[in-house]
């Protein structure tokens, strides 16, 4: 097992709750012996909608929305077994996403890279 990594890539629109399920992650893999990277914060996207507040008149009034996507990115390096398990064991919000996208509000998205 030499050159092992696990990297996880985690989203959320609260930065207090990423924050928390980061601390969480470091925590548990260090308790096991693994080294950890990171958490390194990645940008954050801003998506920014604007909609007219009434349908049919008052075209210049215009309301705005905005919702920010909070990104951070760690690398466990050297995992054991143990670390593996404790991970996939692990409880977080429900407000943490995973980096692919394809449900709104899985747990987390652990990917392992051999290097």
């Amino acid at each position: 097992m030499l050159n092992e990594k696990i990297r996880i890539r985690l989203k959320a629109y609260d930065h207090r709750v990423l924050d928390q399920s980061t601390t969480e992650i470091v925590e548990t893999a260090k308790r096991t012996g693994a080294r950890v990277a990171g958490p390194i914060p990645l940008p954050t996207v801003k998506n920014k909608w604007t909609v007219l507040r009434s349908p049919h008149v008052d075209k210049k009034s215009r309301e705005q929305f905005e919702i920010r996507t909070h990104k951070r990115l760690m690398d466990i390096l050297d995992p054991t077994p143990q670390t593996v398990d404790a991970l996939m064991k692990l409880d977080l919000p429900a407000g943490v996403d995973d980096s692919e996208g394809h449900c709104r509000f899985p747990i987390a998205n652990f990917r392992l890279v051999v290097a």
